[in-house]
Order: C-alpha cells, then structure tokens, then sequence
C-alpha cells in the first residue's frame, strides 16, 4: 500500500499524485493501493490556503514542470475549505480503495481542472453520484481529523507526504528551490519517484 498525506487544493499535491499514478503504472503495479490520507491544511496552517498565493503556485507549476496540468484552473471558484470534500473522500475508501482513489483525483480535477468549487454541496454531491457513494457523514468527518491527528505522529511535514512501510518522501515529484526575490524555482525530480516508488513498489 502507498500512502499519501495530502490536501486536495494543494497544486504541488495535483501533480505528485498524477506521477505516482503515472510510475505505478510504469512499473505494472496497478494492483498496490493508493490511499490517500487527509492533510488539511486550513487546520495546520489555521487559515484557509489563499487564492491568488494558490494561483501563483499554479502558474509556476504550469510554466515550469507541468504545462499539460491545471488547464481549467479558476481562482475565482477556489474552496473557502477543503473539510467536506476530504470527508467525501473518506466515505470513498469506506467503500473500497479503488474508489476511494478514484474520487480523491477526481476532486482534484474538479478543482485543478474544471475550475468548480469544491467546497460547494452540489459539487460535492455530483461527485458523489458520479461514483454511487453516499454523502458523507459525521463519521467521515471525525476520520479527516483522526487521519490528520495521526499524521502529525508520522511526522508528516506537508502536502504530499508519502510513506510505503518504513520509508517515506516528501514532494518526491518535485524539486523546489526559492530565487533571491522568494520566487519558486521547480524542477521534474522523475529519478528521486522512481527510485521512491520502485523500492516500494517491487518489494
């Protein structure tokens, strides 16, 4: 099993859980689960992720590392909280992992792709039908706070942050540096994933 903690407006998130899904698939390991973990940052940080610092994010990465990403981002139509859709997340995997994986890329593409708040009960709620998942409940709710709480045991330092039994990478995907005026400088790290995924995957 690969586990990512990870929030769903994260963009650096967008992009590492595509890879993963991309070498998973390389290494013909389509059979090894993919859970991702509730990391929300609105409760790590105590703030909502900000729009237009978000859309900046984006920007980089689209420019950057990512230009087939992001497409039909609207900053306009960005979350006010992630809370729920990661709780409709959890449902998910309450269902099973493939549909629990299932739904977390699909919020994102909701979100990172065609531009629709996800924080938003109707949006919520075709993606819910769009995979035949009940809403979720108070009990998935509980569990987004129980996932985040045991991340904070694990150490997880950020958005995404995977593990694979012992062994753990933050943002393998990606290599981020800052310029002399606070800039992002990102670059494609493919050899630090799959180096990653490969020990865990083939074990």
């Amino acid at each position: 099993m690969l586990e990512v903690y990870a929030d769903i407006w994260c963009p650096f998130a967008h992009v590492g859980l595509r890879a993963a899904v991309r070498e998973r698939a390389r290494l013909g390991r389509d059979d090894v689960e993919l859970v991702v973990r509730a990391w929300p940052l609105e409760l790590v940080n105590g703030a909502p992720l900000d729009p237009q610092a978000t859309a900046d994010h984006v920007a980089d990465l689209r420019a950057q590392v990512a230009p087939e990403l992001f497409d039909g981002f609207d900053p306009t139509a960005f979350p006010t909280t992630t809370l729920p859709a990661l709780a409709l997340a959890s449902a998910a995997y309450g269902r099973d992992a493939a549909v629990g994986e299932a739904v977390s890329l699909a919020l994102r593409d909701a979100l990172f792709e065609h531009g629709l708040d996800i924080s938003d009960a109707g949006v919520l709620r075709d993606v819910a039908l769009t995979y035949g998942i009940d809403p979720a409940s108070a009990r998935h709710h509980a569990t987004v706070l129980e996932e985040w709480r045991g991340g904070q045991k694990r150490g997880v330092k950020g958005s995404p942050h995977f593990f694979c039994g012992v062994a753990e990478a933050f943002c393998p995907s990606l290599d981020i540096e800052r310029d002399a005026g606070g800039h992002l400088l990102m670059r494609r790290s493919s050899k630090e994933l799959a180096s990653f995924l490969e020990g865990c995957l083939r074990s």
